[in-house]
């Protein structure tokens, strides 16, 4: 194995500080970076919702970015499957590259069940808790299952679909996310509406 390949490479490697900084790129875009992290079951509405701020934050001219789950198994994560081990590799990686849209000044809006509390707090410790903002899409697994185009919940209750979460795999609830929304029953402009007020409220929408 050559020395480039060495798995201990952290010896090998140093932080490299770049001249255009956070700070400067977030003076560029006119308002702070952050990652706004939705979770939920399969079917409570995380994309949708995702998508829906992100429109918003976008025609008042901030400057927005969604990961969505599907989207990220098609590439960064093709590679990894549904076990747990994969499911904490998943949220690590999407942890990271999240980061990165945010010290670019970007405001990063994340879907992804993310069904693990060890795995959220990992990430919340990697972007730092006063840039991480949790909302759980709390509907009910009833209503998940009746929204259920894709049919995977049915698939998951024949057994077709291993580890289904929610079904065959846990899924743990924020014990104390930023904001949660009702998205079993609640519509999406006020889903929307909450998500975005409580931006206004902490101030995260400033403009510098």
């Amino acid at each position: 194995m050559t020395e480039l390949n060495q798995k201990n490479s952290g010896k090998n490697i140093k932080w490299h500080n770049l001249t255009i900084d956070r700070n400067k790129l977030e003076k560029m875009r006119g308002h702070k970076g952050m990652v706004i992290w939705f979770t939920g079951l399969s079917g409570s509405g995380k994309s949708t919702l995702a998508n829906a701020v992100n429109e918003v934050l976008h025609l008042d001219g901030f400057s927005t970015y969604v990961l969505d789950g599907d989207n990220i198994r098609h590439g960064l994560c093709k590679d990894l499957g549904f076990s747990d081990e994969d499911r904490e590799e998943n949220i690590r990686r999407i942890g990271e590259v999240a980061n990165l849209f945010m010290n670019a000044g970007i405001i990063t809006i994340t879907a992804f069940v993310s069904p693990f509390i060890s795995d959220r707090d990992k990430v919340r410790k990697i972007i730092g808790s006063k840039d991480f903002i949790e909302v759980h899409c709390a509907a009910d697994i009833e209503v998940c299952e009746s929204r259920d185009t894709k049919g995977l919940y049915k698939k998951a209750r024949l057994g077709e679909i291993k580890e289904f979460t929610g079904i065959s795999s846990p899924y743990e609830a924020p014990v104390n996310p930023e904001i949660v929304v009702d998205t079993g029953s609640l519509g999406l402009n006020d889903s929307v509406e909450k998500v975005i007020n409580h931006l206004r409220e902490q101030n995260l929408l400033e403009r510098s």
